[in-house]
Parts: C-alpha cells; structure tokens; sequence
C-alpha cells in the first residue's frame, strides 16, 4: 500500500488520503497561540539557572518560582488545546476546570516569588498582579458558557458523552495492541479507521438525538473491532502469517465502511430535518402573507409526509375546523 507523502505542517493535510482512498488520520487540532506557554517558560529559566548560585533561601524561592511558571504554561497549554476543541465543535460545554485562569494565577504567583526580597513585599506584588493581567491579555481567558445546548436534552447530551468516552477507550486499547507489532503500515491503517470512527464520535456529539441509531456502532461494534485486533496483534506477532493479516485489513475495510455508512445515515437525517422546517415555516409565512405563494411545480418536493402532517398542525383552515360543532 502506497501513502502521499505528507506531514503535520502539509497543506491540506485534513484532507488527504492513502492511495487507495482511505481516509488518512487527521492532524491534532492546535490552538493558534499553541507555541506561546512554550517561549514564556523559556523566559523563565533564568530564575533556573541563576538559582545555584545563591544561598539556600534564594535557591529554593528561584526553583520555585521557576517550578510555577512551568506549571502555569503547561496548564495554560492544557487550556488552549481545550479552547481548540471547543471552538472547533458546534455543541460544546464549556471547559469544567479553567485551566488557563488557575495557569494565569500560578504565572503572575510564579512571577511575584521570584522578584520578592526582604523589605519589598509590595513590589513583588504588583509583579505579579502585572504578571496575571499580561497573561490574561497573551492567551486570553477559559469559554465560559455552553456552546449550542440551549434545545439539547442534557441527560441525553450526558448519556452521549458516557458512550463517546468508552469509545475513546476502546480505540486507545486496539490502538494499542496494534503497536505491539511495530508495522507502521498497520497502525496507519488503524489510525484511519480511527479517524472514520471519530467522525461518528462528533455527529452523535453534536447531534445527543442520534445517540440510539449509533449505539450499536459506538458499543458492540467497536469492543468487537478491539477485541478482534487484540486478537490478531497476539497472533500475527507470533506467526506474521500474511493470510492473517490479509483477513484482519479486510475485516477493518467492512467495518470503516459500515461507521462511514452510519455517520453519511445520520447526516442525511439532520437534512431531512432542515428540510422539513424550511418547507413548514415557508408555507406559513405565505398563509401570513409575509411572502407571495411559489408556483407548487417550482417547489421542492418534501422529504418525508411527516412534514405534511405537521404542515396541516399548523393550518388556520385546521383550527377553524375544530371550532366547529
């Protein structure tokens, strides 16, 4: 099997594929101040360095403060790739532990105990207020409100995240055993399945409402799919039977095809839906006269008759029929 040359910093690498046309795994989302907790750690390193060359007392307040600042950024780190996924789904609850608040209070503590000396307490204060009010303008603060739940059924939203999440588990653990084997044509492959899974993972995200179409998929399907790679990472490290490994990448083909399937099944339903709505608040507003009527051979046809029964719910013809005696 062929691969396109490609990497985390190609172009258009999220859409880029193996030869045959699988999906290739998609790069990690990345925040666009990723890299910056990085060179604010190297600022501080002076206070590292300088810090074996004082007495016992400085050294231990430069270690320190050296320790927070370094425990700041990787929280504040921690914080931006959380803001990337939260920005980057339709439907998010906003992040439980304000990771880059507590790095900003740890930054402008870090900060204050390196500059503190006897006699100006005061100062080192007010550097490390100065500290907290830079890091705040540099990274910005924590999403502090749920994205797109205002209609989303919260029990089912919590229920769906419950089944994400083993899902993750369970292709962590086939991923996994499939490094075992250290055949990096196999763990790509793997990786791409993944992908395809994932893509599953975020319709039922951001759609809790699919959660019971996807069940099967997101619970007996992939324990089945991890725990046949067990399986087979067990037996092909022993045998490297070329039938066997045949069998295993055929038997992931049907099953990327099925969670593709499934996830094209559900997107197809979310623009029905639309399309239900569209036809519905459309008809209104020309009974409303808020809009001329269309020519009906110009109109298009509605996707489902439930549309039609719920046109006729919201009729005034209807409702004036049921005041009649």
């Amino acid at each position: 099997m062929a691969f396109r040359y490609g990497g985390r910093y190609s172009p258009d690498e999220a859409r880029r594929g193996t030869a045959d046309g699988r999906r290739a795994p998609p790069a990690p989302m990345l925040h666009h101040l990723a890299s910056r907790p990085k060179w604010v750690t190297v600022a501080a390193t002076p206070f590292l360095l300088g810090a074996f060359f004082q007495s016992p007392l400085g050294m231990a307040t430069d270690l320190a403060a050296f320790g927070l600042i370094a425990l700041a950024m990787w929280l504040t780190r921690e914080g931006l790739a959380a803001e990337a996924a939260y920005d980057t789904r339709r439907v998010a609850r906003r992040p439980a532990f304000p990771r880059k608040l507590f790095g900003g209070l740890l930054a402008g503590l870090g900060l204050g105990l390196g500059a503190a000396e006897p006699g100006a307490l005061a100062g080192a204060g007010v550097i490390g207020l100065a500290g907290f009010a830079l890091h705040l303008l540099a990274f910005g603060a924590d999403p502090m409100r749920d994205k797109g739940m205002d209609d989303v059924d919260s029990f089912q939203q919590n229920r769906a995240a419950r089944m994400i999440e083993e899902g993750e588990t369970h292709l962590s653990q086939m991923q996994e055993a499939i490094q075992k084997i250290g055949d990096r044509r196999l763990e790509a492959r793997v990786a791409g399945f993944a992908a395809t899974v994932r893509d599953l993972f975020e319709q039922v995200r951001d759609n809790p409402g699919d959660l019971s179409a996807a069940r099967r998929y997101l619970g007996i399907y992939l324990i089945g799919a991890r725990d046949a790679a067990v399986k087979f990472a067990d037996l092909y490290g022993r045998t490297e039977d070329p039938q066997t490994r045949a069998a295993f990448e055929t038997f992931l083909d049907d099953l990327e095809k099925g969670f593709g399937a499934q996830t094209d099944k559900l997107l197809e339903g979310d623009r029905s839906d639309l399309e239900i709505e569209i036809s519905v608040l459309r008809d209104r507003l020309v009974r409303e006269g808020v809009r001329p009527a269309a020519d009906p051979a110009s109109r298009p046809p509605l996707a489902s008759p439930d549309a039609r029964d719920l046109d006729g719910l919201l009729s005034p013809e209807r409702d004036s029929l049921r005041k009649l005696p």
